[in-house]
């Protein structure tokens, strides 16, 4: 099976998204190994502006699998409100796309660490998008995240009420 990788070399925008959907029609299998829901990219085609911001490029493909993988930090809002805005495009989003169970979630107060963070910086801040992603690989790396398949334990509103009141503290 070929295989092609875009990998960038900065933070921010240098055109990933974009590389991604013009070599998109030649795979039947487009991921997502990394990264947040920052800027996004623009997709123009069909007279149409789609913002990806979670969603991989492959999304408006037939016949392509899209995968969001255990390296990305996916806000839940956010992706649901981009399903459901392509979706109402008529493209099946549901059957194209699959999800890592280990991918982790932003929550609410990872945004409010990250606004935090970026505001004691002061003159030295980093200049974040204030979405919470690096609040949120923070938690990943230290092993104290929710992911997404921990949505489905019967234990989850515990273990996210735990979460929050420890990011308050």
């Amino acid at each position: 099976m070929k295989l092609d990788v875009v990998l960038g070399l900065q933070w921010g925008d240098e055109g990933k998204g974009k590389i991604v959907d013009v070599l998109a029609g030649n795979y039947p299998v487009v991921a997502r190994f990394q990264g947040g829901p920052n800027a996004g990219h623009s997709l123009h085609f069909e007279g149409k502006s789609f913002v990806l911001r979670s969603i991989p490029s492959g999304i408006f493909r037939d016949g392509a699998i899209n995968i969001i993988g255990n390296g990305v930090v996916l806000d839940p809002i956010t992706f649901r409100k981009e399903c459901e805005n392509i979706e109402a495009t008529g493209v099946p989003v549901r059957e194209r796309i699959a999800v890592s169970k280990k991918a982790h979630l932003i929550l609410p107060t990872h945004r409010l660490l990250d606004a935090a963070n970026e505001a004691a910086m002061g003159k030295g801040k980093i200049g974040s998008t204030l979405k919470g992603i690096g609040p949120t690989y923070t938690d990943k790396v230290s092993r104290n995240g929710l992911r997404v398949g921990d949505t489905l334990a019967a234990d989850f509103r515990d273990r996210y009420e735990k979460l929050k009141t420890r990011h308050v503290k």
